[in-house]
C-alpha cells in the first residue's frame, strides 16, 4: 500500500502517518516542518519518502508527485490534510492576510494536492483521494469565518470532484473530523463535544477510507451535531452562537 499525506508533521496527518505505518504502507509525508517529518519519520516501522513542502506551492507538490511516483509507485490513497485555523473578524483590517491564507491552505491546497496524482491513478485505474474538510463547515462559526468558509469550500469542491472522476476508477473520499485533540485545537476557548484523541481519529479516518464511504462525519455523534446545525433557524442559530468563546486571531495568540 502507498499512501501520501499532507499536514503529516502533527495532528491527524501524524496520526494517520503512525496508523498507516502500522499496516506496512510505503508513505509520502508532506508538510512545511521538514525537521518535523524527519522527526516522524525516525520512529515509523515503514519506507517514508519526506518533502517539506507547502501545499500552496503547486509546482513542489508536482516536482514531489513526480519523485514519489518514479520511487514508489503510483499511490493508492492521497490524503489532503494539511489546514489551518485561525480566529478572523472583518472588522479588522489586519485579519486580511491570514483570511487569504487559511483559504489559499485549506481549498486550494486541495486542488494542488490532487492535481499531480488523478492522471497517473486514473492510467493504473484505480485509487483513493481523500479530503480532510471539518463539521466547521456546515455553518458559519463567528469569529472563525476564514476556517468555516474554507471548509465549506472544501466539502463542496470535493463533492464536484467526485462527480467529475466517477467512472475513472477512482474515489473520492470527504472526511468531516469534529473536535480532535490536536495543536489546532489546544487554544480552542469553548467546549468541544466528543473531542477524540489524534490517534482515535485515525483510527476511525482509516475505516472510512478502506470502505470507500464518499462522506463522512469522524465521530458519528457529530453527524447528529451537524444536522441538527442545519435544521436550526438562523434567528436561533445567531442567539445561540453569539455567547460562545471564538477561537483566537493571530493578534491574541
Amino acid at each position: 500500500m502507498r499512501i501520501v499525506i499532507t499536514g503529516a508533521s502533527s495532528g491527524i496527518g501524524e496520526a494517520l502517518a503512525k496508523h498507516y505505518a502500522a499496516r506496512g504502507a510505503t508513505l509520502a509525508l508532506i508538510a512545511r516542518r521538514k525537521q518535523e517529518l524527519e522527526r516522524l519519520a525516525g520512529v515509523l516501522p515503514c519506507q517514508t519518502l519526506l518533502y517539506g513542502l507547502d501545499v500552496t506551492d503547486a509546482e513542489g507538490l508536482r516536482v514531489a508527485a513526480a519523485d514519489f511516483i518514479a520511487r514508489a509507485g503510483v499511490p493508492d490513497v492521497v490524503i489532503g490534510n494539511a489546514g489551518i485555523s485561525v480566529g478572523t473578524l472583518t472588522q479588522e483590517a489586519g485579519d486580511q492576510p491570514a483570511f487569504q491564507r487559511v483559504l489559499a491552505v485549506n481549498v486550494v491546497g486541495l486542488f494542488n494536492t490532487f492535481q499531480p496524482f488523478i492522471v497517473p491513478m486514473q492510467k493504473a485505474g484505480r485509487g483513493t483521494l481523500v479530503g480532510i474538510a471539518s463539521v466547521a463547515g456546515i455553518r458559519g462559526l463567528p469569529g472563525s469565518g476564514a476556517y468555516s468558509a474554507s471548509k465549506a469550500a472544501a466539502i463542496t469542491y470535493l463533492e464536484a470532484l467526485r462527480g467529475e472522476l466517477r467512472g475513472s476508477g477512482l474515489k473520492v473520499v470527504t472526511v468531516l473530523p469534529g473536535y480532535i485533540e490536536t495543536p489546532m485545537t489546544a487554544h480552542n476557548p469553548y467546549p468541544m463535544p466528543f473531542i477524540l484523541p489524534a490517534d482515535d481519529a485515525a483510527r476511525r479516518i482509516a475505516r472510512v477510507i478502506d470502505a470507500g464511504t464518499s462522506y463522512a462525519v469522524v465521530p458519528w455523534q457529530m453527524a447528529i451535531v451537524a444536522k441538527l446545525l442545519r435544521l436550526l433557524p438562523n434567528r436561533l442559530f445567531d442567539a445561540i452562537l453569539s455567547g460562545r468563546g471564538r477561537k483566537p486571531r493571530i493578534a491574541d495568540l
